[in-house]
């Protein structure tokens, strides 16, 4: 069974000037009638180069509480490799179709890794302007390179440089986030896993959309990762809800864009928000996206972290394998 990308569906709506009506959204989620426009959102912006730590770790506990979100800059990754990292999925893209389908998800398989379009059912069949790229990163355990990208040749070895400079990013985050609960800076990290912790990339492709203001490229939705850290390119698409309304979020060049994800936010018993968010798509231009999910091993456990639990603040969230966390969010289960 061949499976239609979106990338394909592009160049046809294009020239004709519709999209087709699965891609449509409901009037209550079309960003022209949901968006606050001409409002930039100005997320908190954190220099992670700060000499006070505590001042850093005050300011990435209240972006982190009140927000969900944050972006970071000295961070310590090189614009150039972050340049390279965006140039070779870029490629990847561009490469003729049956190029990438050789890293397809096959047919009926379970997992996320590969190349491919739909990530999950939606209400009334409405699917996402997007296609996509996953697979893991790190440790090199779980690495299965069957998904990697063969073309462009130096996508490999971009990739691994990229994930080395970005686990010292991590560690630091993880470890500000810790210090923000008044714990010891090992102990988020130990509470997702500590060394074990999954490294999941994802490449998101947003090709142009004669119609953007009627369909979205990824609905609304938190991520279940820990935390997610992304780059983004200079096109404008991603959206924040705050206060009942959506807002885009300003672009920053090389800075790095994090996500407070699903697991923080039961590790530290709701003190920090998973961010509420969505992505919209540009009617001349194609956006693109290079996230890495943070996230435990799938029989980890993960719930409030005993040492923010007491009788005045009881677990707000059930203990439960990571796994089986994905499986109910993904089937829209109750957690």
């Amino acid at each position: 069974m061949e499976i239609e990308r979106v990338q394909e569906i592009a160049t046809l709506s294009n020239i004709n000037g519709t999209i087709p009506k699965e891609f449509i959204r409901l009037e209550n989620e079309q960003p022209a009638t949901t968006t606050i426009h001409g409002v930039v959102l100005e997320v908190p912006v954190i220099d992670l180069s700060h000499p006070d730590q505590q001042s850093l770790v005050a300011s990435i506990f209240e972006a982190s509480k009140d927000w969900g979100i944050f972006q970071v800059v000295n961070h310590g990754i090189p614009n150039e490799l972050i340049s390279k990292l965006q140039k070779v999925g870029k490629e990847f893209f561009e490469l003729p179709q049956e190029e990438k389908e050789v890293i397809a998800k096959p047919i009926g398989y379970q997992g996320v890794e590969g190349y491919g379009t739909k990530l999950q059912k939606e209400v009334e069949g409405k699917k996402g302007w997007v296609d996509h790229l996953f697979h893991r990163v790190w440790p090199p355990s779980v690495i299965n390179h069957q998904f990697w990208p063969k073309n462009p040749p130096s996508y490999r070895d971009t990739n691994e440089e990229y994930t080395q400079s970005l686990i010292g990013v991590a560690n630091n985050l993880l470890g500000l986030l810790s210090k923000g609960l008044e714990l010891e800076e090992h102990e988020l990290k130990q509470g997702l896993g500590g060394e074990d912790l999954v490294y999941m990339l994802k490449i998101n492709y947003y090709p142009p959309c004669p119609c953007p203001e009627l369909a979205l490229g990824v609905v609304p939705h938190t991520d279940m990762s820990s935390i997610t850290i992304l780059v983004p390119n200079e096109v404008q698409g991603l959206q924040v809800f705050k206060d009942d309304h959506w807002y885009d979020v300003a672009y920053i060049p090389n800075a790095l864009i994090i996500h407070i994800g699903d697991q923080i936010e039961i590790l530290s018993n709701g003190k920090y928000k998973s961010v509420y968010h969505r992505t919209t798509v540009n009617k001349e231009k194609t956006r693109m996206s290079w996230p890495v999910f943070l996230e435990p091993p799938p029989e980890f456990e993960v719930g409030p972290i005993p040492k923010l639990i007491n009788e005045d603040n009881p677990p707000k969230y059930k203990t439960k394998k990571f796994k089986d966390y994905v499986y109910c969010k993904l089937n829209k289960l109750p957690q």
